[in-house]
């Protein structure tokens, strides 16, 4: 699995998600920084592990919203300084909390990245993420691509 993050506003950035090297979904993140700001910074790049996460607050509201395959909230894990990082819905930046919001479409607004039909994405990548976790290849690798495509 791979996202390539391809471009950037001023407090977003905005990547593209490959499972088995094909395109499922855009995904949103806060800006990308050198300094850690708590909530506000994406994800630094690497290489991360994925798990399920049955016990954070948000996954009992998945649960509820989709108890057919809710497993449990799609976690990367083992990034430094962060913790409790999932896969979730949400459309703007000030969703994102340092998460990784899905998304089928995006758009592009006052110099800053939303994505669109979130839900919708979301439940067409919950179930790939979910197969890699169970068959033990869940690792997710973050790149930056994004520094001819500036924003701002």
């Amino acid at each position: 699995m791979k996202l390539l993050r391809t471009a950037s506003g001023l407090n977003t950035t905005l990547g593209e998600l490959y499972i088995n090297e094909r395109f499922q979904c855009y995904i949103l993140e806060n800006t990308v920084r050198d300094t850690k700001i708590l909530g506000a910074t994406a994800i630094p790049e690497g290489k991360y592990e994925l798990g399920f996460n049955a016990t954070a607050g948000m996954n009992a509201n998945y649960a509820n919203r989709y108890p057919q395959w809710h497993q449990g909230m799609i976690e990367v894990r083992a990034i430094p300084d962060f913790s409790l990082v999932f896969f979730h819905i949400g459309n703007y930046h000030t969703d994102t909390r340092g998460c990784l919001l899905t998304g089928s479409y995006y758009q592009l607004i006052d110099h800053d990245y939303r994505v669109l039909h979130s839900a919708a994405a979301y439940k067409r990548v919950y179930p790939l993420l979910a197969e890699a976790i169970a068959s033990g290849d869940a690792k997710l690798e973050i790149l930056n691509r994004m520094e001819e495509r500036r924003v701002g």
